[in-house]
């Protein structure tokens, strides 16, 4: 098949900035969950034990989901799953302010809500930048890793202030809003592979030919499931499992859902910590977008390694900062933990791809994520736990602390390999 003359900008940085809007809508439910805690609990009367559950459900089954999303992806393609997933989070958004009973808040923030962003989360992202780039894939997985912080960034302080002052359900018509929107533009303008328009992944030079869509006639679990199997033979797998568990443990589980009840804990109106955990997402966006910028030039391994470092030093130091106001040293916890929210993204889907091949490294990368969301569904357990027998979160920083730091290690341990050509598929590579 030869390609069509290409235009002035390649449809694939389209595709990434639908891809972009949808992993923002999908963040916009998932981080308003440490603001909405309190206002539910006192609404109906429902522990932190009850509202903690919830949110650890939703992020165990919005790990789980990731790597049969993705073997979906590959059989039916991208846009249906994404579209239908982007109509199910505001179904249930919506849902979530008709509830009067706890089992309708775990089947909703925890089942509905885990399923729908599940099949997007970062698993979507890095099926995007595999298909429709070459050069630039690395930057193009940081962006995506930066959706989340973007969700942050643009709707933590409008949740917080919707919640505060019209109570907590108008924040959940705001999510219902951006993910009904979301799924037009899905629906209306994202398009799978470069080959259904005659394209060729932005980066790779003519001469190439267009591979043709590949349905795989394998069912979508069965194949998921078989990626699995033969994954867990090689100790990569298992290291970027482990180490991105810890990562799960230490982000979404510890900080996105305990911060703004921690630092209320400590005097701070729950206002003025949505603000700094959206400030946390700024630098997560430069953070990020850095992190892809240095995976396309540098080892990953070593980035890992320095990133888990750097999370480990800066949750020593949490709460010693943590004050009724915001103090200088807090600055300099909310600057450090925000450049290296999420940075450990694109070098781990860069060793998926490098260690297991192009073609299955979605997969891949959703198992490995799958392992991130269990760590932060049990982070959120345990920090809450530890919250409920002690009246502090001072032992939950410190577990975290001692786990980026033993992940290090797990890092440093996983094999080198050749630099990836800048074919459009790569052979399956076998461990030095």
């Amino acid at each position: 098949m030869t390609p069509s003359t290409p235009s002035r900008v390649h449809y694939g940085w389209v595709v990434a900035a639908i891809t972009l809007g949808a992993l923002v809508a999908a963040a916009a439910f998932r981080s308003s969950t440490g603001i909405l805690m309190e206002p539910i609990e006192q609404e109906f009367g429902w522990s932190r034990t009850t509202t903690s559950g919830a949110v650890s459900l939703n992020l165990v089954l919005y790990g789980l989901v990731a790597p049969f999303a993705a073997a979906l992806m590959e059989k039916w393609g991208v846009r249906r799953i994404v579209a239908a997933a982007l109509v199910l989070v505001g179904a249930a958004s919506f849902a979530t302010t008709l509830m009067t009973a706890p089992w309708q808040l775990w089947l909703l923030w925890g089942v509905a809500i885990g399923i729908g962003t599940g099949a997007m989360a970062l698993v979507f992202g890095a099926i995007v930048a595999n298909r429709w780039f070459v050069a630039r894939r690395g930057l193009v997985t940081g962006i995506f890793s930066a959706a989340n912080a973007t969700g942050q960034l643009l709707f933590l302080p409008l949740i917080a202030h919707l919640a505060t002052e019209h109570g907590w359900r108008s924040a959940a018509y705001v999510t219902t809003a951006l993910a009904a929107i979301g799924a037009l533009l899905v629906g209306l303008f994202f398009v799978d592979q470069p080959a259904e328009r005659g394209l060729l992944p932005f980066g790779v030079s003519e001469g190439y030919a267009v591979p043709a869509p590949v349905r795989s006639t394998e069912p979508p679990a069965r194949f998921a499931l078989r990626v699995l199997r033969e994954s867990s033979t090689r100790w990569t797998f298992w290291a970027l499992m482990l180490s991105f568990w810890v990562c799960g443990w230490s982000t979404n589980g510890l900080i996105q859902t305990h911060f703004v009840p921690a630092a209320h804990d400590h005097g701070m109106p729950a206002t003025t910590a949505a603000w700094l955990l959206a400030v946390v997402g700024v630098f997560d966006i430069v953070g990020t977008i850095g992190s892809g910028w240095l995976t396309d030039r540098y080892d990953s391994r070593w980035l890992l390694a320095a990133y888990y470092l750097g999370r480990g030093l800066s949750l020593l130091a949490i709460h010693q900062v943590l004050a009724p106001g915001i103090e200088p040293g807090m600055w300099v916890f909310i600057v450090f933990y925000g450049l290296d929210w999420v940075a450990t993204v694109p070098p781990t889907v860069a060793l998926c791809r490098q260690h297991f091949g192009l073609e299955r490294s979605g997969v891949v990368f959703g198992w490995v994520f799958a392992a991130h969301m269990v760590g932060a569904g049990v982070g959120a357990s345990i920090a809450g736990w530890i919250r409920t027998a002690s009246g502090s979160y001072h032992a939950a920083w410190l577990l975290a602390a001692v786990l980026c730091f033993v992940s290090v290690a797990i890092a440093l341990s996983i094999p080198r390999t050749t630099p990836p050509s800048l074919a459009p598929s790569l052979p399956q590579r076998q461990e030095s």
